[in-house]
């Protein structure tokens, strides 16, 4: 019989990578961008994994591969091995994955343990148990097969020889290339008998082998004469055996004699140059396929997100009660749905999770999604539901139209919940769950606050206390000690030194007169605007006496204490960008003046640092969900008059990386549009950059009736007649309102859809008539909306009318420049926005506008702190008032937050408890452990 025909890996391989290359061009055609990638791990530096890797690296990058060499070195453990294989199994740009063996390193690492650490749907390599498995099962469309044995399937498919009914033999059982080859030809309908090194008679059964495959590791053991005339060889084989006419010194043969085999067989691979070539080609084959797989899977920029379906009841339940109704997803599942990797996530029990900035990092280079702030017109006491819309807008965003979307909220304060308030998840049918740790703690960053709140207005109370009681040379020694002899400066010792023009780091090298301006802080007791804070309603903290005790030796002041929430520390938090900025603005709180007029600052008192440590955890946002199973970010809880209301920017700017260019993240603005709103844009949007899409206007029939001149509205007490029966002529008077609100949000250049949260005492007539008045007003849309009763489902119009909206053009515009004086900015504010005539300034508003001019605070933005029930500043005038001219009582600064606040007319800091609070309702089932009559 004529010799074989040679089975070239070389020409069959060129011709799977050619046939690869363009299927990825295929792949990047169809999803623009795309490219298909493998990761390939490396521990140590052996020459011959360097070698094969190089290879490897070649063969992507001529196929359209994206490669990525992840190398450790030799002293890395198994835990920093599997860490790293965890880092990649969760990163959605790595399709194939394998580690490359042997594993060179000095410490002990189990390689099964690693090769079943990679994702077996990563795992080209086909070397997991998983992977394994399914092949021996015969589900060789629902796995990973080796590559060796991959690439002998391939050259035996290219002489066209049909495998069904064949007898193949397979020399060699390693998991590799033996076990895995047996089980391929097995179920390709072969009738295989795997041969070993205990098999008695190997002769005899190579002789019978229509298809031979050998894989033993030794040179040369399978004869010619041993072959089965017209027999498929596959030779598997790479040994070296000593050649002297070779320059080295040896030569490459496989497991067959070759030059003897060939004469006998019918088809056979050269060595080198047969099965190794072919082992790279199917690598980059199996990445492909796993690609291929991923976007069938997943659509890139779309979630593989599960949603809850909701079964509303009629009546609505409590809010309690709804929320119990629906088991949350746990959320380590939920933040893998939306793209998170597990080392970004801490968990917090199995319902909320904090989110690492690190996420922020790794999704720098996606595109931001469509960013939508949620605000209402002048309200009632009752609210009007902009928290109940956030949720069920996106709700209907993400479970009824499909898209990625995100809801960000403020953490409600502990106070108002078991004073007036209740709980501040939404409500019905849209809000966050589970509420009772949605209201209750959620992950202590309110408490961290406090904690950190309370240690500045120590440091300030004690360090008046030593420097009236000590001298220079004490305060000195006590500053900076001599530790074993050696007297250091600290950091921010040093950097104090250097804002005082102080150029020396040597402690001893100080004079007297440098020693007194470093040591002495000389506050002017007087002049403290940090006040001691706490989570709970307490009017009788509104004013204290403190120092009273003995030993504070009778330096006693009148303070007060706030709640937590109006706290500069809050507002930092809700503006900082990361943690270097948060670091940046908490150094530079003015906490009082001295008695020369200069700003004390916590970095001045040496607290800023400990603020950090304190505020390190607290920085990163929360996760949690709605009811639909949607998710949601819950950071940061600003006053929404003496701060600027919003959620954080850090929540903002991770959710709108996770949702991608097409989702929306929609956060929520305190009070009505003309506070909460106004702050938004001209506050958050100012320093975290980021420019909104739309703006979603809450109105309510019963509000509006309000403005038209209807009855007081009083939260405990029953609505009057007008509220709950239909009058056109009342709810069109006081439409003016929503047209005002309307006015104030397109002044900043961005499209508004009214949302009429509709009540069910609400007649068709009465919605129509304001869904009219909007867009005659220019709104984009008006819609009515149902969420509270029917979840998602009740803001699909909406949804949809968002969707237009957010593709409409938009020209966002700040409404002041920051460098105008201060004056100017509040007059902007008033007159455009509020409606007021003019503003006037009370004399102690006068000389601090004076004070922050001459401290360099003048260009910072406006937060005007007025009441949330008017326009104007009198909660009694309703509609949209003319003819007023705006007080002005004080001015204060939030330097670190980065706003000055104009106080209109009088309010409290710290809320109290009404005659009857809402904790008169709470208690604990000990039966069960649940929390009763919260809410």
């Amino acid at each position: 019989m004529p010799p074989a025909e040679i089975l070239s890996g070389k020409n069959v391989s060129a011709q799977v990578r050619q046939r690869l290359k363009n299927q990825v061009a295929e792949l990047k055609e169809r999803v623009p961008g795309f490219r298909p990638g493998l990761a390939i791990l490396q521990v140590g530096d052996r020459d011959d994994s360097n070698l094969y890797i190089s290879m490897k690296l070649k063969a992507a990058a001529e196929i359209g591969i994206n490669a990525n060499h992840v190398k450790l070195p030799s002293t890395a453990t198994e835990a920093e091995v599997l860490r790293c294989i965890h880092g990649l199994n969760e990163d959605p740009a790595v399709h194939g994955f394998i580690v490359q063996l042997p594993l060179d390193s000095n410490k002990p690492i189990n390689t099964e343990k690693i090769t079943n650490a990679v994702s077996p749907e990563k795992d080209v390599d086909g070397l997991s148990s998983i992977n394994a498995g399914k092949l021996s099962r015969g589900d060789l469309g629902d796995c990973f097969i080796p590559c060796t044995p991959k690439g002998c399937m391939e050259l035996i498919r290219q002489t066209g020889v049909q495998v069904a009914g064949k007898k193949a033999v397979v020399i060699g059982r390693s998991k590799i290339v033996g076990a895995p080859m047996h089980d391929l030809l097995l179920w390709n309908h072969a009738t295989v008998t795997t041969c070993h090194s205990k098999t008695a008679s190997l002769e005899e059964e190579v002789s019978k082998a229509d298809i031979l495959v050998v894989a033993a590791g030794k040179a040369e053991m399978v004869k010619g004469e041993w072959i089965k005339p017209g027999a498929i060889v596959i030779d598997c084989g790479i040994n070296h055996i000593p050649d002297s006419t070779k320059a080295s010194g040896k030569r490459v043969v496989g497991d067959v004699a070759y030059s003897a085999a060939k004469e006998r067989a019918s088809f056979i691979t050269p060595v080198p140059g047969g099965v190794g070539p072919m082992t790279v080609a199917m690598l980059m084959q199996s990445t492909v396929e796993s690609a291929q797989r991923f976007l069938e899977k997943y659509q890139p920029g779309k979630w593989n997100i599960q949603y809850n379906q909701l079964c509303p009841r009629s009546p609505v339940p409590s809010d309690i009660e709804v929320s119990r109704s629906c088991i949350p997803k746990p959320i380590g599942h939920l933040a893998k749905e939306i793209g998170l990797f597990s080392d970004e996530v801490e968990f917090y029990g199995e319902c909320k999770a904090k989110i690492s900035l690190s996420t922020l990092r790794r999704l720098k280079d996606q595109p931001d999604g469509k960013y939508v702030v949620v605000t209402g017109i002048t309200p009632t006491p009752l609210g009007e539901g902009k928290s109940t819309t956030t949720v069920g807008l996106v709700q209907a965003l993400g479970a009824y139209l499909g898209q990625n979307a995100f809801a960000c909220v403020r953490q409600p304060s502990q106070g108002p919940t078991f004073g007036i308030k209740g709980g501040a998840a939404g409500g019905g049918y849209a809000q966050v769950i589970p509420m009772e740790e949605f209201n209750l703690h959620l992950t202590g960053d309110i408490h961290a606050i406090t904690a950190a709140n309370n240690l500045v207005a120590a440091a300030i109370d004690a360090r008046i206390f030593h420097e009236a009681t000590q001298t220079d040379q004490a305060l000195y020694a006590r500053l900076v000690p001599s530790i074993n002899g050696v007297r250091t400066f600290s950091d921010v010792q040093i950097q104090r030194l250097q804002r005082l023009h102080i150029k020396k780091t040597d402690p001893e090298a100080l004079t007297n007169d440098e020693i007194n301006k470093f040591v002495r802080l000389d506050i002017d007791p007087t002049s403290i605007t940090w006040q001691r804070v706490l989570d709970t309603n307490d009017r009788f903290l509104r004013k204290i006496t403190i120092g009273q005790s003995e030993t504070e030796k009778g330096f006693t002041r009148t303070a007060q204490f706030d709640i937590t929430v109006a706290s500069e520390i809050m507002a930092v938090l809700a503006l900082t960008d990361s943690l270097e900025d948060m670091r940046r603005r908490l150094s530079k709180m003015v906490v009082a003046s001295s008695k020369t007029g200069i700003p004390v600052t916590t970095e001045d008192l040496g607290v800023s640092g400990a603020l950090t440590v304190l505020m390190r955890d607290a920085i990163k946002p929360n996760l949690m969900q709605t009811l639909e199973g949607n998710p949601v970010f819950v950071h940061a809880g600003p006053f929404a008059n003496i701060a600027h209301g919003n959620s954080s920017v850090l929540a903002d700017k991770i959710a709108l990386k996770l949702v991608g260019k097409d989702g929306f993240v929609v956060t929520e603005a305190g009070f009505g549009a003309d506070i909460g709103m106004e702050k938004f844009f001209d506050i958050k949007c100012r320093y975290s950059g980021l420019q909104p899409h739309v703006v979603v206007l809450v109105a309510t029939v019963r509000a509006l009736k309000m403005h038209g001149g209807g009855p007081t509205v009083t939260a405990g007490v029953p609505l009057p007649k007008e509220y709950i029966e239909e009058n056109l002529v009342l709810l069109e008077k006081g439409c003016s309102n929503l047209r005002k609100q309307i006015q104030n949000a397109k002044t900043f250049g961005v499209p508004v859809v009214v949302a009429v949260n509709a009540f069910k005492s609400d007649t068709e007539a009465e919605i129509q008539l304001v869904s009219r008045l909007a867009k005659e007003a220019g709104a984009f849309d008006a819609v009515k909306c149902t969420h509270w009763a029917e979840g998602g489902k009740g803001a699909m119009a909406l949804a949809e009318a968002v969707r237009r909206a957010s593709q409409a053009p938009s020209n966002f515009r700040f409404l002041y420049n920051v460098e105008l004086p201060i004056i100017d900015k509040i007059r902007i504010i008033a007159q455009k926005i509020y409606g007021a005539d003019d503003i006037e300034l009370m004399p102690e508003a006068e000389q601090k506008i004076i004070q922050y001019n001459k401290q360099g605070f003048a260009n910072l933005p406006i937060c005007m702190a007025k009441t949330h029930l008017s326009l104007s500043h009198d909660p009694e005038r309703k509609g949209v008032p003319t003819g007023f001219v705006l007080p002005i009582r004080d001015v204060r600064a939030s330097v670190g937050a980065g706003f000055l606040y104009p106080l209109v007319g009088t309010m409290s800091t710290m809320p109290g408890l009404p005659t009857r609070p809402c904790f008169y309702d709470i208690d604990l089932d000990p039966a069960t452990g649940e929390v009763k009559g919260l809410f």
